[in-house]
């Protein structure tokens, strides 16, 4: 399986901003656990990051031209109000779910809804990094489930 792994805004951060709810683990050593946990279930998985909404709609379109077999989005702020990431996703029609490292049902009345969980397949919040481990086992299941 061949997974895109996509970031947004201040993700790059990790680390640095609000450990108490981010975690002390900064970007890099985060992607490295992912790929690691990828190549332990022999996934390809590639990790990317912009803190630029039409660069993120660019990955989800690149993940569909370079034949991913699924996306993984951590949409940070724009989960809340991005229709055209909604758009791309649904686009591209590859299975997707939704991360994110804090329970975003425990914070701010803001951050509750999310305009893009509806393009995924599910949403996975609250458990730090193994969140998008998660995911990936979500994607597993779900693509076996589909090819039955």
């Amino acid at each position: 399986m061949k997974i895109m792994v996509i970031n947004g805004p201040n993700l790059n951060m990790l680390g640095i901003r609000e450990k108490n709810i981010y975690g002390v683990m900064d970007y890099s050593d985060v992607v490295k656990y992912i790929k690691n946990e990828g190549e332990k279930l022999s996934y390809d998985i590639t990790c990317v990051q912009s803190n630029i909404e039409g660069e993120i709609i660019n990955f989800i379109h690149s993940a569909y031209f370079d034949e991913y077999t699924a996306i993984i989005i951590n949409p940070g702020a724009y989960t809340h109000y991005s229709l055209a990431i909604y758009d791309a996703l649904k686009a591209v029609n590859l299975p997707c779910v939704e991360v994110h490292l804090s329970n975003i049902h425990k914070r701010e009345e803001f951050r509750h809804k999310s305009v893009t969980a509806a393009a995924c397949i599910g949403q996975i919040s609250g458990f730090g990094v193994y969140g998008y481990i998660l995911a990936i086992k979500a994607l597993e299941n779900y693509i076996q489930e589909s090819v039955g």
